[in-house]
C-alpha cells in the first residue's frame, strides 16, 4: 500500500512539473519573425502597399514583419506556397483580386483560395485610371469612346495580362460601353505601364498608385477614374459614372490572409495589429498618397468580400468567354 502511494505521488509530481514546464516556456504569439508573401514583383503596387503595412505591423506588433516577395504565374506561385506553409499565423498572403480572378481563370491551380486560407483583413482599395499616350487625339472619355467606334480594332490597351486588376476594368469597359478594343499583355504591371508611356500602346486601365507619377508629370493623360468616389489626391478627375458611363465601380482589393487551418487566435493577432497599423498617421498618410482608401476589416468580412468578389468575376469571365493569356 504505501509502495502504491508513493508511485502515485511520483507520478503527480511528474504530471505537474511537465504541466508548469509547458507553462514557464510557452511564448506569445508572435515570437519571432513574421513572413508577409507579396506574389507580385519588386516595385508593383502590392508590393509598395505591402511593405508600408509590413513597416507599419513591425511597429505595432513588436517582432519584425519582413516582406518576401514570390512572383510568378500571374501571382499563382506565391498563393500556393503560402497554402502549403505552416499553419501557424508566420505566414501571411497579401491577396489582390487578381487571386479571386485566378480561381475561375484557371482550371488545375495547385491550392484553393476559398479552401486553402483563412481571411485575416481587408486592408485597403486601388481604383483604377483610364490613362491614355499624351499623343492620343482624346482629351475626354466621350471622345475616347467615339474614336474608339469610329475604328474598331485600331485602339489597343495594355495590361499584365488576363484576368489581372488592370485587364478587370478594362473588360467590363470594353462590354458596357460596346467598343472593339484589342487587349495586349505584358509581363508585369511595370512593363504595361510602360507600354503607354513609350507609345506602344495607346491606352491602359492603370493601378492609380503606380499611373499617378506619370499622369503628374504629363507622360500620360488621365481621363476617369473607375471607381464610384473620386480620389483627394486627383480632385478634378471625374469617375466613368460621373461622365455617363454606368455599371462601372471597380477598385482593386488588397488584403491579408493565413493558411487554413491557423489557430484563430493567432488570426486575431494578426488582425489587430494590422488594423493598428492602418491607423498609424504615417502609414494611413502613406498609403492615401499612393491613392488607396484604406479599409480594415473583421476577418469574416473580409471572407464575405472575396468570395462575392470570386462570383462576380466567374461570370464575367464566363459571359466574356476569358481566358489565360
Amino acid at each position: 500500500m504505501l509502495n502504491s502511494s508513493w508511485h502515485f505521488r511520483l507520478f503527480s509530481a511528474v504530471c505537474l512539473t511537465g504541466a508548469l514546464a509547458g507553462v514557464s516556456f510557452a511564448q506569445p504569439f508572435p515570437s519571432k519573425i513574421v513572413r508577409y508573401v507579396v506574389p507580385d514583383s519588386p516595385g508593383s503596387g502590392g508590393d509598395i502597399m505591402g511593405r508600408i503595412v509590413a513597416g507599419g505591423m513591425t511597429e505595432a506588433i513588436g517582432q519584425q514583419v519582413i516582406v518576401d516577395n514570390r512572383a510568378g504565374a500571374s501571382s499563382n506561385l506565391g498563393a500556393e506556397f503560402v497554402a502549403r506553409s505552416s499553419a501557424d499565423g508566420y505566414t501571411m498572403l497579401a491577396v489582390s483580386t487578381t487571386l479571386s480572378a485566378n480561381a475561375s481563370l484557371y482550371k488545375n491551380l495547385a491550392y484553393d483560395l476559398g479552401k486553402d486560407f483563412a481571411p485575416v483583413t481587408q486592408l485597403a482599395l486601388t481604383p483604377h485610371v483610364l490613362i491614355v499616350h499624351p499623343s492620343m487625339p482624346v482629351k475626354t472619355v466621350a471622345e475616347f469612346i467615339k474614336l474608339a467606334k469610329s475604328k474598331p480594332g485600331s485602339i489597343n490597351y495594355s495590361s499584365p495580362g488576363s484576368g489581372t486588376s488592370a485587364f478587370i476594368p478594362a473588360e467590363i469597359f470594353r462590354r458596357v460601353v460596346d467598343v472593339d478594343i484589342v487587349h495586349v499583355p505584358y509581363k508585369g504591371g511595370g512593363p504595361a505601364l510602360q507600354a503607354v508611356v513609350a507609345g506602344e500602346v495607346q491606352s491602359y486601365f492603370a493601378p492609380v498608385l503606380t499611373a499617378l507619377p506619370h499622369i503628374k508629370q504629363g507622360t500620360a493623360r488621365a481621363l476617369a477614374l473607375t471607381s464610384v468616389q473620386r480620389l483627394p489626391l486627383l480632385p478634378d478627375l471625374q469617375t466613368l459614372a460621373e461622365l455617363g458611363v454606368p455599371g462601372i465601380d471597380f477598385s482593386n482589393s488588397l488584403g491579408l490572409m493565413v493558411p487554413a487551418k491557423t489557430p484563430t487566435e493567432a488570426i486575431a493577432v494578426l488582425q489587430r495589429n494590422a488594423l493598428a497599423a492602418l491607423k498609424r498617421p504615417d502609414v494611413a498618410k502613406r498609403i492615401n498618397d499612393l491613392g488607396a482608401i484604406i479599409v480594415g476589416s473583421s476577418p469574416a468580412d473580409y471572407g464575405a468580400f472575396v468570395r462575392k468578389e470570386m462570383t462576380t468575376l466567374a461570370d464575367l469571365f464566363k459571359k466574356g468567354n476569358v481566358t489565360p493569356d
